[in-house]
């Protein structure tokens, strides 16, 4: 015998027995469960990852639910794969590199485009533009201070290895100074930060040290000429690392070659060491801008003052050590002899120290410049500046000029121009067709 308790009934149990018909069942009542949306909206079910299936409130078991309510349910997803037109985008934006130290009006850190920056340096008011014209002409200013400083400090001390290490020295002990006081935010560096810079740090290096020797050996105007061909050097390694340059870029060039070459020919102080260290010099920096550009973009927090501080520091332990391998015997007989060709010893170390100093300061002001101006301004301020230093080094230090040498230095000044702005114009471009494929 069976009985049968329903739970909605307050009718006794039912009985029966074999002989009994069977209870139909079908008219039984049962209790309702909420219907659920998702599945009453059902069409197509599609075969979705595990991150987007849902489970139903009551029934506890997997179901399917349509793409589009998975991915609205998904938000967020790592799983999901993003729009065609975001992956454009992306591919867009690592094509889009350039081989420099990223500034700061490439694209700050809440994403500002060229092009802003462009329009933000031509709204300037009043006080901006005297801002302007000061940093330019402490910029110019510091910058002809070192260079004739420099030049003075090798002519009676011919040892730049040592001169260049003290200028490091005397940057690293002021970026000290402006951390320790608070005047300048001390970055957060971790030691990823520090291996990445091993590599920039060591190419300045190089740029640096064979700059120094190229001014003991040559002329100053002499080797600003031949340091005027580090656009040559750029498109050519960049062209080794797979990034080839539009053919006006190319053609832009050409003049910076024919002039350098035309002044080299007609130098009056020409020296083998002078011109190959120059170029060397140009190999380095160029190296170095593409080593950060590669190495260094994870680190956007860390500013360009900042930047170059601890590249002055790491550049500093690179170069001291072989600075007295190559000439340490030789300094203490230098010395002497250079201060008996002055009439007082401190005017040897002042100029040692002028141009420690007027070195990290033209840097620092270059940086404040780029913080303010557009990169086209920015290269046409550093196109006169080379001017500025040529000129103001002929009328100091009166070196011998001919006709052919001063045509040459002109041309390969105004193919740095072009090259500027050849450049310049051209990442306009490209970042405009970007904005145009996204929109």
């Amino acid at each position: 015998m069976l009985s049968l308790q329903l739970p909605f009934s307050s009718s006794p149990p039912l009985r029966h027995t074999k002989t009994q018909s069977p209870i139909n069942r079908s008219h039984i009542p049962r209790p309702r469960s909420t219907p659920s949306t998702t599945l009453t909206c059902l069409r197509a079910p599609t075969s979705l990852s595990p991150s987007v299936l849902l489970r139903h409130p009551t029934l506890r078991s997997r179901i399917l639910i349509p793409r589009a309510a998975a991915a609205a349910a998904a938000d967020g997803d790592p799983d999901a794969p993003p729009p065609k037109e975001k992956q454009a985008e992306g591919i867009g934006d690592m094509k889009d590199g350039e081989d420099s130290i990223p500034d700061r009006n490439e694209g700050d850190s809440t994403g500002k485009s060229v092009a802003e920056s462009e329009s933000r340096s031509k709204t300037t008011t009043p006080n901006n533009t005297l801002y302007l014209a000061v940093v330019f002409g402490l910029w110019y200013f510091q910058n002809v201070v070192f260079n004739i400083y420099n030049k003075k400090v090798l002519n009676i001390f011919p040892y730049p290895w040592l001169l260049a290490s003290f200028q490091l020295f005397v940057g690293s002990l002021w970026m000290a100074f402006l951390w320790a006081s608070r005047l300048q935010p001390f970055p957060r560096v971790s030691k990823r930060f520090f291996v990445a810079l091993l590599g920039p740090a060591l190419f300045h290096t190089i740029g640096h040290i064979s700059a120094c020797v190229s001014f003991s050996k040559v002329a100053v105007s002499f080797t600003h000429v031949i340091k005027a061909s580090e656009p040559v050097f750029s498109v050519v390694f960049s062209a080794f690392l797979g990034r080839f340059y539009p053919i006006h870029v190319w053609l832009s060039v050409l003049p910076i070659v024919a002039g350098c070459s035309l002044a080299a020919v007609t130098e009056v102080s020409f020296n083998a060491q002078g011109l190959w260290t120059a170029l060397i010099s140009n190999v380095g920096f160029v190296l170095r801008n593409i080593y950060s550009k590669q190495s260094l973009q994870d680190f956007s927090h860390i500013n360009g003052l900042n930047l170059y501080g601890w590249i002055s520091i790491i550049s500093l332990l690179y170069l001291f050590p072989v600075a007295v391998f190559v000439e340490g015997s030789q300094w203490l007989g230098g010395f002497q002899r250079a201060l008996s060709a002055l009439p007082s010893p401190w005017t040897f170390y002042w100029w040692v120290l002028l141009s420690g100093i007027f070195y990290h300061l033209y840097n620092q002001s270059s940086y404040q410049a780029l913080d303010k101006i557009s990169p086209l301004t920015f290269s046409v301020g550093n196109t006169m500046k080379r001017v500025v230093v040529i000129i103001a080094s002929v009328l100091v230090f009166r070196n011998p000029i001919r006709p052919l040498n001063a045509l040459g230095s002109a041309i390969a000044i105004l193919g740095t121009f072009l090259y500027s702005q050849t450049t310049t114009i051209g990442k306009k471009e490209n970042k405009a067709v970007a904005e145009k494929k996204t929109s």
